[in-house]
């Protein structure tokens, strides 16, 4: 058994470990490039092989936070260092530490400049990014949280496209200022509970009044991580300007802190509050799927299409989040866990045409298919996936949203589902322009095929979005005792509420 080992620490600071030996040992020459590659490699490969040890030794009937660390970090003030992982956060830990692998291999050939940094930066993402996922304190968590900001604004502003710089200061600047309320909303919280640990926070009963204020403050920051309309424009220029191994952690993780914000602090914490708001969410989230979808009917660069289809799928996370039904809970955490996979492999995607074309405009390809079949048919399952095509890990998550919204409200759910055939239009003109028709420009006929590093990236996520989509029941298994203590949370306010209002009646 593991449960008495630091296993939580081990898997979140040996990555930090890596990024050191690499700084320390790695020169920036050839030699010290080939070497920075292979740390970065056997170090997230290990990390990754750790969390699938932590995910074979949770136990889904224990019902709470497992492999639980505590050490006194500022004991004067309360606050420790607090980690464990349970039903929502594991999956996201195991997401995080499967991708970064990933995005290495994937950056081998394409990362040309200051090589040992990259791999560093990298390194270190994954060690903040584990971190928010398994901290038990709100100061640690926010701690983690923010500073995942840091390594992916150096990311996009070095290894970037032309426009890099204003998009990596979009970028920090959104996120940070969203932030700051947040941090005000913790200094609050502590000075009424005197404590910073999330589960003794979460049973604290704060007054209806002080919950809509507090409410709102972490709104401001998770609706811009994740993130939703109108707050949602800097997710575009960073993905076009990102590099490709940028992109798919920033769509696969980083867009999800936003939904486990919600799930972990927002419901749990603020329920009456979560209530009150839940019918301008559907609202927001709603505008962000059709409007986002529409407008990504229009773009011209394939990057730019990808990034706002995540607008698209994020709002179906908030509607089943805040459904407040155990299959629209359950929905979106696996429309995350799936969309990581699904959104991620897109980028690559991308990523492999723009690595030998040197553009992503969509003008400027055609007949691809003809000259690189395993690319189309990865593209093409991919594609169907992110349209919700059944057998695939996006029609799971997404049929679960519907069903918890339509519990909820109907009206919202048949708005919901009008996104699914969006998404479908634009991904299927995507696939139709990109692949189809006679490869007659030159330089798509002169496109070389996927070798095997490619196609050794493609395959483990191709086989997990079809895992997922043909048997569900190890994630939603893993998911469902935490997913019903969110649920039993709400139902009790809502209960409450009720009541409230029937003796409101009765006195007049």
């Amino acid at each position: 058994m593991i449960s008495h080992l630091p296993i939580l620490s081990f898997i979140t600071f040996l990555p930090l470990f890596g990024a050191f030996i690499i700084l320390l040992t790695c020169s920036d020459d050839e030699q010290g490039g080939k070497n920075s590659k292979m740390v970065a490699i056997w170090t997230s490969s290990i990390t990754f092989v750790l969390s699938i040890i932590l995910l074979l030794n949770f136990n889904s009937n224990i019902n709470g936070f497992q492999f639980v660390e505590k050490s006194e970090w500022i004991p004067i003030s309360n606050i420790s260092y607090h980690m464990g992982v349970d039903g929502i956060s594991l999956p996201f830990v195991v997401l995080s530490t499967f991708l970064i692998p990933i995005c290495i291999i994937s950056s081998l050939n394409n990362i040309k400049k200051q090589i040992p940094i990259f791999m560093s930066l990298f390194l270190i993402l994954e060690v903040l990014m584990v971190g928010t996922f398994c901290a038990m304190d709100l100061l640690v968590f926010y701690i983690f949280f923010e500073a995942v900001l840091i390594p992916m604004f150096l990311i996009i502003g070095i290894w970037g496209g032309p426009r890099r710089v204003y998009s990596a200061f979009k970028f920090f600047l959104y996120t940070l200022l969203g932030s700051v309320l947040m941090l005000i909303a913790i200094f609050y919280i502590y000075s009424k509970t005197g404590t910073t640990e999330i589960t003794k926070i979460t049973k604290f009963n704060f007054s209806y009044d002080v919950q809509f204020w507090l409410w709102l403050a972490f709104f401001a920051s998770f609706s811009v991580k994740l993130p939703m309309w109108p707050v949602h424009t800097w997710l575009p220029d960073a993905h076009v300007e990102a590099p490709t191994a940028g992109s798919v952690i920033l769509a696969g993780v980083l867009l999800k802190m936003g939904g486990y914000g919600f799930l972990r602090f927002s419901i749990p914490i603020f329920p009456d509050a979560s209530i009150y708001f839940a019918p301008y969410v559907f609202a927001l989230s709603i505008v962000a799927i059709i409007y986002t979808s529409l407008i990504a009917l229009v773009q011209e660069d394939m990057k730019k299409m990808i990034a706002y289809s995540s607008v698209a799928h994020m709002g179906f996370v908030t509607i089943g989040a805040f459904s407040f039904t155990k299959e629209g809970l359950s929905g979106a955490v696996f429309q995350m866990v799936s969309h990581g996979l699904i959104s991620g492999a897109l980028f690559l995607c991308v990523g492999i045409v723009y690595d030998r074309l040197h553009t992503r405009e969509i003008n400027a390809y055609g007949g691809v298919s003809d000259v690189m079949p395993r690319f189309a048919v990865f593209f093409m399952f991919m594609m169907l996936a992110s349209v919700g095509l059944p057998g695939t890990s996006g029609f799971v998550g997404e049929l679960l949203v519907l069903i918890g919204i339509w519990k909820t409200s109907p009206v919202v759910a048949v708005f919901t589902a009008t996104g699914l055939i969006l998404g479908a239009i634009y991904m299927l003109w995507l696939y139709r322009r990109v692949m189809f028709g006679k490869a007659i420009k030159e330089e798509v006929l002169s496109l070389n095929k996927m070798d095997y590093r490619e196609i050794s990236i493609f395959v483990p996520i191709a086989i997990l979005v079809l895992f997922l989509g043909v048997y569900s029941v190890p994630l939603l298994d893993i998911t469902k005792l935490s997913i019903s203590n969110i649920y039993e949370i709400t139902e009790f306010h809502k209960n409450q509420s009720i009541i409230s209002q029937t003796a409101q009646v009765k006195m007049f």
